[in-house]
């Protein structure tokens, strides 16, 4: 049931007295005054709204049978319903003979008020209820609970649907409340039209979108999302582009796995600053390798990885052997191509090879020492 606050009384006493020139009251279903074009009758109780309520009926109070109640004065005190029960009164002071062709008028208007109020306090609940679901579904680890199944469906919100990730964020030198109107705009584009993004604010700078998956209907295709992405910066106004950052995380097949997508997406946002910090987009496809390793850079298995890399940073005062490591793994071991790059002989480049094998430990002509040292340069790259 909806119930009538001071607010919302003094909003229908306002937009009613308007319509005619006498003084309206807008009482409670418990006959307390919420608001009043007399403002020091407010919080009284007025005897005739509640002969009004307990009667259901419209009570009409002459200037003779005022001594008999009290808080009142001469008027009209007409129920106010709300899906078929009464919540408050309104009344009109005045002799009733001369108000009664106001009173349905103004009934009608004040039930309107409150209904509109009441569709739009629902659709702001709804709001708020959706955004609080999407940054639960996005920090909480493992299966739905059936608290966040039941939670969804009353929200109309199919949890199966196939969703990934996507985050974008205002650069960290935006004031707040700057950045966070900028977000509330972008937001707007995002959910008009409707295609089905499920849009919430996850701080003041940062918007979180559970996309669709599968724009074709079908699959997971990154350069679909790729080009949709491409499409909301045209959309946006040319001094938000220049502002804003968007990364698409990775597409995980079990519904419940929103948490790594969310994750992968902030992993691909950071990383994708740091290497390409003119860019707008960014793409976890482009930076996966990266994502990760991302987890590994402060665990003794990280740390292992990055010895040999690091050892030969140390020893290489002018750079030189990390250039030489550089082109070699480009070129995928080519001494040719690695030495034409490097302007030097294949006998300076076997001799350089030779000092970063000494200095690493890792053996060139093997996968798995390629392999080390090109993963302690990756993961070396990172923020």
């Amino acid at each position: 049931m909806y119930f009538l606050d001071g607010y919302l009384a003094r909003q229908i006493v306002k937009r009613t007295m308007k319509i005619i020139g006498h003084n309206i009251n807008v009482m409670n279903n418990h006959g307390v005054i919420l608001g009043s074009g007399e403002p020091h009758r407010i919080g009284a109780v007025h005897e005739g709204a509640l002969l009004a309520i307990s009667q259901k009926r419209t009570v009409e109070i002459s200037t003779h049978s005022t001594g008999t109640l009290q808080g009142v004065k001469p008027g009209i005190n007409l129920p106010l319903h709300y899906k078929g029960k009464i919540i408050g009164v309104i009344g009109i002071t005045g002799e009733p003979e001369k108000l009664r062709s106001y009173g349905e008028l103004l009934k009608m208007t004040a039930e309107i008020i409150v209904e509109q109020a009441n569709t739009l306090e629902q659709a702001q609940w709804r709001y708020r209820q959706k955004e609080e679901l999407i940054i639960e579904l996005i920090r909480s680890e493992g299966p739905f609970t059936v608290h966040q199944r039941n939670w969804a469906a009353q929200l109309e919100i199919d949890l199966n649907l196939p969703r990934v990730v996507a985050v974008i964020k205002v650069q960290a030198n935006e004031e707040e409340t700057a950045a966070n109107s900028m977000l509330k705009q972008v937001m707007h584009l995002l959910e008009t039209p409707s295609r089905g993004n499920l849009v919430a604010m996850s701080s003041m700078t940062e918007l979180v979108i559970l996309k669709p998956a599968f724009l074709d209907g079908k699959t997971w295709d990154p350069s679909l999302e790729s080009e949709r992405i491409d499409q909301l910066l045209t959309r946006l106004p040319k001094e938000f582009v220049c502002r804003l950052k968007i990364s698409l995380g990775h597409y995980f097949p079990a519904a419940e796995d929103l948490n790594r997508s969310y994750q992968t997406a902030l992993e691909t946002l950071a990383i994708g600053q740091q290497m390409r910090p003119e860019q707008s987009k960014y793409l976890y496809e482009d930076y996966s390798l990266l994502v990760l390793l991302s987890a590994l850079k402060d665990s003794w298995r990280g740390k292992e990885l990055l010895c040999p890399y690091q050892a030969l940073l140390s020893a290489d005062k002018n750079g030189q052997l990390v250039k030489t490591l550089t082109a070699y793994l480009q070129h995928f071991g080519d001494l040719q191509q690695c030495a034409n790059v490097l302007f030097i002989h294949r006998n300076t480049l076997r001799y350089r090879l030779d000092r970063i094998q000494q200095i690493t430990g890792a053996n060139l002509n093997q996968l798995d020492g390629l392999l080390q040292l090109y993963i302690g340069q990756v993961m070396l790259k990172q923020p």
